[in-house]
């Protein structure tokens, strides 16, 4: 239920949703702050760094998501992709956001956030650039998005479709779920359970 009302807002009053965005970040930074400060990331895959998106330039990350095929955006679409956005989200302090940054090429492997929230609870996501899928950096994203969600105390939850094979099977080999309900087209709002 508060899925489809946050994306209600989100999708028809972007005014309300920026507007309490903009609380919940600072409120969200007030509750949680300090943990955050606190947090040492362990779960690191082998031959890449995990970088924080405000130490990323905007543009970098633009690039990254317009690099992706058309079809990559039917299942992963948390917001929109352009600078504006992207640099409101580099600046928002409940939008916990990474990067696999591939250390030999220096290119984005992956992108990965805990869209958080001031009340206890966090929504996932994760994308894999297209050059990059088959190699487990969807299951490594989850892993570091638990560590950082379950690190500061957070319910972490996530909606992913049974038609996306790749991201269903990332979902549920790096975690344990439990169906909070089955929506509509196939698609499974999960509770992340920590193990």
């Amino acid at each position: 239920m508060l899925y489809t009302i946050a994306h209600f807002f989100r999708d028809k009053m972007g005014w309300l949703w920026n507007m309490v965005e903009t609380i919940n970040s600072q409120l969200f930074s007030i509750r949680y702050g300090k943990k955050l400060d606190e947090l040492s990331l362990v779960e690191k895959p082998e031959g890449f760094e995990v970088i924080p998106i405000k130490d990323i330039p905007t543009e970098k990350l633009v690039m990254f998501f317009r690099n992706q095929p058309k079809e990559t955006f039917m299942y992963f679409n948390p917001h929109a992709f352009d600078a504006k956005t992207i640099m409101s989200l580099q600046r928002n302090r409940s939008f916990l956001a990474y990067v696999l940054l591939d250390k030999e090429k220096d290119q984005i492997a992956g992108y990965c956030f805990n869209r958080c929230f001031f009340h206890g609870q966090g929504f996932r996501g994760r994308m894999v650039d297209i050059n990059y899928r088959g190699k487990g950096l969807g299951t490594a994203m989850n892993k570091l998005l638990n560590e950082v969600g379950f690190g500061v105390g957070l319910r972490l939850f996530e909606t992913v479709s049974k038609n996306n094979i790749a991201s269903y099977r990332s979902a549920l080999s790096a975690s344990k779920v439990r169906v909070v309900e089955e929506m509509d087209d196939n698609v499974l709002y999960l509770e992340i359970i920590p193990s």
